[in-house]
């Protein structure tokens, strides 16, 4: 229930910030949504609005940028929060919203570090919230297969992630492209590792399918 509310709202969200678009009359765009809710390191830092950690990952910068997250969501957000409802009985949904919304926080930390004096910084998308799903889908079935760009053949969980990250790391240094690699990373990190500080016997289950 939960993974549907996301991206309900996400994707009402986001589209009503496109202004004008394939889906909306304008009349029923709000574009200024967009510049309201994106994430800029300066502003939060400097003109203290911080909810802009957190309404980031509501909005997107295309079509295309919101059908992939929220594709990739559905197909892992259902898995990782009957897991979590499974784990953590009745507050597993709670658990399993609590870590999407810290993971687009989290996944911001890094940037807002790095650009607190750029104003021209900006960042939107829930892809550091979702790399967080992923991974806690890959601690809780490290053999689970998963797609990666190009590559039709699933790959294991446990190959997958260590590419991922490694991939992220190299590509926020190379620093080529308009997409937050660094959130992206943070926001693996943290899918993984917030399960575990809950309930600490996963790290140990995750160890038991080697």
């Amino acid at each position: 229930m939960v993974t549907t509310i996301i991206i309900i709202l996400t994707v009402i969200v986001s589209v009503l910030s496109f202004g004008q678009n394939e889906f909306l009359p304008q009349s029923l765009s709000h574009p200024e949504w967009f510049d309201k809710l994106k994430f800029n390191a300066y502003l939060i830092v400097h003109k203290k609005e911080h909810q802009r950690l957190l309404s980031s990952g509501f909005v997107h910068g295309s079509s295309w940028h919101l059908i992939f997250n929220m594709l990739t969501l559905y197909f892992f957000g259902y898995f990782v929060e009957d897991c979590f409802i499974e784990i953590f009985g009745a507050k597993g949904e709670f658990v399993y919203a609590l870590m999407y919304l810290l993971a687009i926080v989290v996944s911001s930390l890094s940037d807002l570090i790095k650009h607190k004096d750029d104003p021209w910084f900006n960042a939107i998308g829930a892809s550091g919230a979702v790399s967080a799903v992923i991974f806690a889908a890959i601690l809780l079935d490290p053999k689970l297969g998963i797609c990666f760009f190009f590559i039709p053949i699933p790959i294991p969980g446990y190959i997958f992630g260590p590419l991922y990250l490694i991939y992220c790391q190299y590509m926020a240094k190379k620093n080529i492209d308009n997409i937050g690699h660094s959130a992206h990373f943070w926001g693996a990190v943290f899918g993984f590792v917030f399960p575990i500080l809950l309930c600490p016997t996963l790290f140990k289950l995750f160890l038991s399918y080697f």
